[in-house]
Parts: structure tokens; C-alpha cells; sequence
């Protein structure tokens, strides 16, 4: 197994008068092409967007884009058709396929009391679909009871026999997530390529039927840090008994164009 740490401070940083958007990979402006992607994981984005601001229409072609509201709420909607806001535990896909617009702001949602007023803090993942030339699509899924039940919830996946709550065009990819209590664990299938996300708090790693892996002279992760894990055999990850802890975690069977090379 390769493991690899990527502290959140090392994340390049894109800044506006409205936007922080933090990423795990090469990403606009902040070009490295050394970090263009992990087995099939194009980006991850870490934004926090001011009330009444946000990313206008603009246009994506394959692609699925997942997104996961940390804090605050977000309004998407886009030109076939879909709109919805996004709030802590509920997680939305979009498929681009042959080319869609769409907004995500930090504005007011009718009914909502509260949106638009706050910050809005979420996670954008970008995944490489397995086919192409597929019609845009959107879905979105309340797995708040799943998370609040314990465990590591699949939410979603391209496994057509998984029990992610949204689907995603890519059949060797499944993105799980966990909302950990102090001291708890939880036990991560092994994988091609794993990609591990610290949402909050702080976690431990350790191999199953190894131990504890040296992430460094801590031995700690916190919120930003990722792990990069080629080949890996079942993790565990563990909350600090410190605080709760929330984290994103990719498996992948393969990378881009469904090869074996991350």
C-alpha cells in the first residue's frame, strides 16, 4: 500500500470578496500538473461562499459533480430544468453528460427559514463518468438517519448492487461518508484508490490487522487533511476522543478511463 498525507495547508487557495475555495487537486488558476487528478477524482473543493453570492450559470460537460453542504445552505439550479437547496445531510449529484448549465448560490430558499443568511461551507467533488455522451441529469438524497445510525454510508455510487442513496456514472467508484462520536471507528473497504477527506474534527488512521499508520509525528489528521492510499487494504479510521468528527471517503476500482493508473 501507498499512503500518502496531504495537510490542509498545502491546499492551493482561490480568494474573491464572496469566495475561499480551498482544493485538494490542481484547479483553475492554481495549475499543477502533477496534481491533476486520483484514480478517477478530478477535485476536491472546499468553498465557503458569502449570503446573497455565488457562482452564476455557467456551463459543464461530462462530469459528475457532487456536492456535500458542510454548513449553511445552497441553491442550485440549472438549465434542464432541476432546482433544490442543499443543507447539512443531504448530498446532491449532478451528471453534466453532453453539457448543462447551472448557478450554486448562497441565497434565500422559499420555506427555508435562515438560507441565505450565513456563510455557506461545502464540499464539491468532480468525477470522471465511465461513459460518455450520457443526457444531463440531477438527483438528491436526505441520508441525515443513516449518518445519525453510525457507520461508514455509502451516498453515493456507481455500483449498480450498492445501497448509496444517489447513483453516479461510474461503476468502479462509491463515496462514502461518517459522522463519528468521540473515540469511534469505522472500518474502510480496501481499494485501488482511496481518497480520504477530514470534513471537522480529528481522526487516527490504522491498517486492519496492522495498527495505527505513522501519518506523522502527530499521528493525527484534521479538518483539510487527506489521505491518497494506492492498493490499500481495509482502514479504520478513528475519532479523536477529543470531539466528534465528520469525514468523505472515495473508493475507487480504477482511475480514469477505467485503468489502473492513479
Amino acid at each position: 500500500m501507498v499512503f500518502t498525507v496531504f495537510r490542509s495547508d498545502d491546499r492551493a487557495v482561490t480568494t474573491t470578496d464572496w469566495l475561499t475555495s480551498r482544493h485538494c487537486f490542481s484547479f483553475g488558476d492554481n495549475y499543477d500538473p502533477s496534481n491533476t487528478h486520483f484514480g478517477a477524482l478530478l477535485a476536491v473543493n472546499d468553498e465557503v461562499v458569502a449570503p446573497g453570492a455565488g457562482f452564476d450559470l455557467h456551463t459543464h460537460q461530462e462530469s459528475e459533480i457532487v456536492t456535500w453542504v458542510v454548513s449553511g445552505t445552497l441553491v442550485h439550479r440549472d438549465s434542464a430544468g432541476h432546482s433544490g437547496v442543499l443543507y447539512p445531510g443531504l448530498v446532491q449529484r449532478m451528471s453534466a453528460g453532453t453539457g448543462v448549465e447551472h448557478s450554486e448560490r448562497n441565497d434565500a430558499w422559499p420555506g427555508l427559514a435562515g438560507s441565505g443568511t450565513e456563510p455557506v461551507r461545502y464540499i464539491q467533488m468532480w468525477l470522471m463518468p465511465d461513459r460518455h455522451g450520457l443526457a444531463p441529469s440531477y438527483a438528491q438524497a436526505d441520508v441525515r438517519e443513516r449518518l445519525a445510525a453510525g457507520g461508514l454510508v455509502p451516498i453515493a455510487s456507481g455500483d449498480a448492487d450498492g445501497d448509496a442513496a444517489i447513483s453516479v456514472a461510474n461503476s468502479a467508484a462509491t463515496l462514502y461518508a461518517a459522522r463519528l462520536r468521540p473515540g469511534e471507528a469505522v472500518e474502510v473497504p480496501g481499494s485501488r484508490f482511496t481518497h480520504l477527506f477530514v470534513v471537522d474534527g480529528q481522526i487516527g488512521v490504522g491498517e486492519i490487522g496492522v495498527g495505527e499508520i505513522g501519518v506523522d509525528e502527530s499521528g493525527v489528521l484534521g479538518p483539510g487533511d487527506a489521505v491518497r492510499a494506492v492498493d490499500s487494504a481495509p482502514l479504520s479510521i478513528r475519532a479523536s476522543t477529543d470531539g466528534d468528527a465528520e469525514v468523505l471517503v472515495w473508493s475507487m476500482a480504477a482511475g480514469l478511463g477505467g485503468g489502473q493508473a492513479g
